[in-house]
């Protein structure tokens, strides 16, 4: 008991000592964050926020297989998700640098182009499954549908082309993420990924 009272009272003494120090001299270096007290240098360091999802119990093997090949491919297909973001946020910058509809229907043929000598190759041989998850993944990214896209891009009747050819396919690519809703499953396991836990 004894023991105790004593580290109850080390604890409260250093409390009281860590309110009563000057903090005004704080530095930063690098990712380490610093705070000089009376010559005593203590440093404080960003510690990356850790997500803990439930432990998956599946009830039979082929359970586990859907969602280890949801896994596969939502890390084949999400670096590509990222790519289409980071594009169009590069592409709605440089719209408005550009004076004329001339202008930004040449800027984005030459994007299409570019996108198309680097990415054509690869997003072909995706499997129907692994499309329909980009698809779904470009509206988490971009927030806007991959319909919406192409027809703000490329205008209403390439919309409505590529919409066709999707659906002979199963696919639509006017839909959406919902995280709360059928694709939480997905939301978590992205969440994970980008956390490093897969």
């Amino acid at each position: 008991m004894l023991k105790k009272i004593f580290i109850l009272f080390i604890f409260l003494f250093s409390v009281k000592v860590l309110l009563a120090q000057d903090t005004s001299k704080i530095f930063s270096s690098g990712v380490l964050i610093g705070n000089v007290v009376d010559g005593d240098t203590i440093y404080y360091a960003n510690i990356k926020e850790v997500v803990i999802f439930p432990e998956r119990k599946f009830k039979n093997w082929r359970q586990a297989r859907k969602y280890n090949r949801m896994i596969r491919n939502l890390k084949k297909v999400l670096p590509y998700a990222k790519i289409a973001k980071a594009k169009m946020s590069e592409m709605n910058e440089h719209f408005k640098t550009l004076n004329t509809e001339k202008e930004q229907k040449k800027y984005v043929k030459q994007v299409e182009k570019e996108m198309r000598a680097e990415f054509e190759g690869e997003l072909v041989r995706l499997t129907i499954s692994q499309g329909r998850l980009l698809i779904k993944l470009v509206d988490r990214e971009t927030g806007n549908t991959s319909y919406e896209l192409v027809k703000e891009l490329k205008g209403s009747f390439s919309a409505f082309f590529w919409q066709t050819i999707a659906r002979l396919f199963g696919s639509n690519l006017k839909l959406k993420f919902d995280a709360a809703g059928e694709d939480r499953l997905i939301d978590e396991l992205i969440i994970m990924i980008e956390n490093g836990q897969l």
